[in-house]
């Protein structure tokens, strides 16, 4: 063993050489002193056994053990690196290497390895190999992607498309977009093709998540759209440091504490991992493991076992992520709003600051797409994990996911079932599933009563939405968080413009809040009813408010007696039995005018009323 240890020693590590790193380590670090066990104040504990010298013992068995682990990977084929293993495919005639490596490892035609020595200027002159097309294959790391320029450039005699591979994104995202930024420049041709390259260890996501989180953060702060930061290359659910990832990381652990995981069990996983979850009672901790402590320690775990692991947790993020997607509460930054045609259909001033004199305005859209439908086959192809079902009531059919989903809102976990219908997806309660009319049907007849349903659907859909722009920040707090998604939008006809989002209540609510003194005329009147819940005063007894009504805004008219009802259905309102009573409601939306209803229930006083009746 000394020979081996005088070898090791001798050695002077190269680029890539990470068994004398590793050999190192296990010299250094390999438990090999024995230990005994004492007890302090009632806990077991391990302390170090000393000799009557006071020099620690050390374990024959332990050092046997630390030796032969040394011996075999000794023994093992050197691993080579990724950059040596592309030179020893393609050939270092094909492959320009541009990195801060003064010798490198080489074979010959026989397969013989040998070492080149590499001149100060060989940088340059292989950037140009591979700009001039001599060489087709380009790789570069930090040391060689500074100052340099990569692209397909109209000046450039090789103006292929390049086709980029990120192997090493390594830990620093100003990096990795000024590696991007070297294939992707202006007065190009054409742009790259950016692709990440992993491997199948799921603990390599820990890598890429950090990545992803800060190429986020850095477009969001230089572009003001975080969609660009990322260069496209990384989805929502890859970010494993986000909000979403961190509540989905609290569900799992309640599930591993439950014993509802199915990659492992709690035992295992605290065994494996050193984390604990659950206090002396059995109730899961208030202070949990944070996620970059979780991912680190999953990374120690034997492949096959932090492949299951994250899988289970992985399932949890995209599951969360798709449903914030569909809800509209995904953080995304600054979005584009796209559609096939965008118009502009109001505006209106909502609050001026007294001192800049700065607007802030309420912009009506109006956006039609196209109604992308699939027919049942392609939807069963897609979708081969659910259930298809019918509804006895309604007769549609829908592909409902097998397990109920847990849907985590701090420490409320809500099982949901999953639906796909030919007008989209939606979420079930798994106890109002359990309740409703779905029962599984026929694959024939689901598929008839799909395509019924499909081909009765409109081809396009026009959606109405509110933006808030100009000045926000004074009245942020005020503005409503039902939707808090931030658009960049360029209308037809009109400049472009960013703005947040607002429901149709949420517009409403902000015209009343805003809305100076007490409402007077029909409009405004109508502005106050829409825009909260509390009763408008209309005048003889009579109140206007907002209800919702089979998921529909209403604006009901309250204290109307028999004798007034007729007349105000002769003055254009409708009732409807409700439970058993009958309620009176003024129509409003599109193509009815809400305004001339009011104007002639308030203008004239009940005289006017029981006239028309």
């Amino acid at each position: 063993m000394n020979q081996q240890n005088n070898r090791l020693k001798s050695r002077t590590p190269h680029n890539g050489d990470a068994a004398y790193y590793v050999l190192g380590y296990l010299e250094q670090a390999f438990p090999i002193h024995t230990q005994k066990l004492v007890e302090i104040d009632g806990n077991v504990v391990a302390e170090p056994l000393r000799d009557e010298t006071g020099a620690l013992v050390v374990s024959r068995e332990a050092l046997a053990l630390r030796d032969e682990a040394m011996m075999d990977l000794m023994a093992l084929a050197p691993i080579p690196a990724a950059l040596d293993q592309i030179l020893w495919a393609f050939g270092d005639e094909a492959v320009a290497e541009v990195t801060g490596r003064s010798i490198r490892p080489l074979k010959s035609s026989d397969g013989a390895l040998f070492i080149e020595k590499r001149a100060a200027s060989s940088n340059s002159s292989e950037t140009q190999a591979f700009m001039d097309g001599e060489k087709n294959i380009l790789i570069f790391s930090d040391a060689g992607g500074t100052g340099r320029s990569y692209h397909a450039a109209q000046t450039a005699k090789n103006q292929k498309r390049r086709r980029h591979y990120l192997l090493e994104p390594g830990w620093r995202a100003d990096a990795a977009i000024q590696g991007l930024g070297r294939t992707h420049r202006s007065a190009q041709v054409s742009a790259p093709f950016f692709r990440v390259c992993t491997s199948d260890v799921h603990g390599e996501k820990r890598f890429t998540s950090t990545i992803s989180k800060r190429l986020d953060q850095l477009g969001a702060l230089t572009k003001g759209q975080r969609e660009t930061g990322s260069q496209g290359m990384f989805r929502e659910e890859d970010n494993l440091e986000s909000p979403i990832a961190r509540s989905a990381l609290r569900g799992y652990y309640a599930d591993l504490a439950a014993g509802r995981a199915e990659a492992m069990g709690y035992e295992t996983f605290t065994d494996w991992t050193a984390l604990r979850l659950i206090d002396k009672d059995g109730v899961l901790l208030e202070e949990l493991p944070p996620i970059q402590r979780f991912l680190n320690r999953v990374l120690a775990l034997p492949i096959h076992m932090q492949n299951a692991l994250f899988a289970e947790f992985m399932q949890r993020i995209a599951d969360q992520t798709e449903r914030a997607r569909d809800a509209g509460t995904l953080d995304l930054g600054v979005e584009t709003l796209r559609g096939e045609t965008i118009k502009q259909v109001s505006a209106e001033d909502l609050w001026t600051c007294p001192q800049s004199g700065a607007v802030t305005r309420i912009i009506g859209l109006e956006v039609t797409d196209p109604v992308h439908i699939a027919r049942a086959d392609g939807a069963l192809r897609n979708n081969v994990d659910k259930i298809p079902m019918v509804n006895r009531a309604s007769r549609r059919v829908g592909l409902i996911s097998k397990r109920p989903m847990q849907m985590y809102d701090e420490d409320i976990v809500t099982l949901m079932r999953k639906v796909v219908r030919p007008t989209g997806k939606s979420y079930l309660e798994e106890g109002k599933f359990e309740v409703s009319a779905w029962e599984k049907t026929e694959q024939l007849e689901f598929i008839r009563l799909w395509d019924e349903e499909a081909d009765g659907l409109p081809k396009t859909t026009t959606t109405k939405l509110y933006l808030l722009t100009g000045l926000l920040l004074p009245i942020w707090k005020t503005i409503p968080t039902s939707n808090e998604r931030i658009y960049r939008v360029t209308p037809e006809g009109c400049a472009s413009m960013i703005g947040r989002t607002l429901s149709e209540e949420g517009a409403a609510a902000l015209r009343a809040r805003f809305m100076k003194g007490t409402p007077e005329t029909p409009g405004e009147l109508l502005t106050a009813a829409l825009g909260s819940t509390a009763p408008v005063d209309l005048g003889r007894g009579l109140t206007l408010t907002r209800r919702r009504v089979a998921g529909d805004v209403r604006l009901e008219i309250g204290g109307a007696d028999k004798g007034t009802i007729d007349g105000l259905k002769a003055l254009g309102c409708f009732t409807e039995i409700i439970a058993f009573q009958l309620r009176v409601f003024v129509p409003h939306g599109a193509g009815v005018d809400a305004e001339a209803i009011l104007a002639r229930i308030v203008g004239d006083g009940n005289a006017r009323i029981r006239n028309a009746a």
